[in-house]
């Protein structure tokens, strides 16, 4: 796929994340790009940008995607619709912790509608099956780690609904025109357990240190928008206990992927999971 050329003398930037950065166009307001830092692979922006296209096809809230982008100068990304007056449901958190519950609840039906969209025979990666490649092509597990991981992904519950596949609350957007998931390059098809894992992970078992600067908040607060999303998205009445520890063994997926982003063992993220 070729990239089109994109002047960053035409973008002002916007912000940045652990992966790269995004610009909004200096002269139209319904234009941002995102670009991802050099080390990134080419194939997973690509990735990244074609998921896009197939998941806003599905009437998925995501913000409209564009082309596929460069700087000319090592840095690959992508354009898209712009969401004006944006922020993040962590943001806002942040901003007013008043309103946690409230946050917290919204991004938990925004998250079940997620869910119960089906997504059978679109051709999405299932999750199970990225989860037990990348188990095998890890580094960072021991023999005994990868038989117990790999026989818990197995047992997972099946199902064929839509998988963000980074699903935390800095990932779900609030604009006047409603709310949008962003970052895309995950996205999967599998069951919801996968995904509320890693709502579990950013909010009460990622360093302190960083969902403070990740997340913007202390770390009571984060978990605070745990206990409510659990009631917005199981009911009032959920066992909070009962769901943690469901769902700790999930949480402890994701260091499949940060081991390989971080390239060493998380120790935190390992002890999370199945025993």
């Amino acid at each position: 796929m070729n990239a089109v050329l994109v002047n960053l003398d035409d973008y002002v930037r916007s912000g940045e994340g652990f992966n790269g950065a995004s610009y909004f166009h200096r002269t139209d307001p319904d234009i941002m790009i995102k670009l991802y830092n050099p080390s990134a692979e080419i194939r997973s922006v690509i990735s990244e940008q074609e998921l896009s296209h197939k998941v806003y096809a599905m009437g998925i809230a995501v913000p409209k995607p564009g082309e596929f982008i460069t700087d000319g100068q090592g840095r690959y990304g992508i354009r898209f619709q712009r969401l004006r007056d944006k922020v993040s449901f962590s943001r806002a958190v942040s901003n007013e912790p008043g309103r946690v519950e409230e946050l917290a609840r919204r991004f938990a039906a925004m998250c079940l509608k997620l869910h119960s969209t089906d997504i059978s025979g679109a051709g999405f990666d299932s999750i199970k099956e990225r989860n037990l490649k990348d188990l095998e092509q890890s580094p960072f597990f021991t023999d005994e780690e990868k038989k117990r991981t790999r026989q818990f992904i197995l047992d997972a519950p099946d199902a064929t609904t839509a998988i963000h596949g980074d699903l935390q609350y800095s990932n779900g957007i609030m604009t006047p025109n409603g709310d949008f998931f962003i970052d895309l390059g995950d996205f999967a098809c599998g069951h919801p357990y996968f995904d509320l894992g890693q709502v579990l992970l950013s909010c009460c078992y990622s360093p302190d240190d960083f969902i403070r600067e990740a997340f913007h908040m202390e770390p009571s607060l984060a978990r605070e928008f745990w206990r409510f999303f659990v009631m917005g998205y199981f009911g009032d009445d959920a066992n909070q206990k009962e769901i943690k520890e469901l769902l700790t063994p999930y949480s402890g997926l994701m260091t499949l992927l940060i081991d390989r982003s971080s390239g060493y063992r998380n120790e935190v993220f390992h002890n999370l999971l199945p025993k």
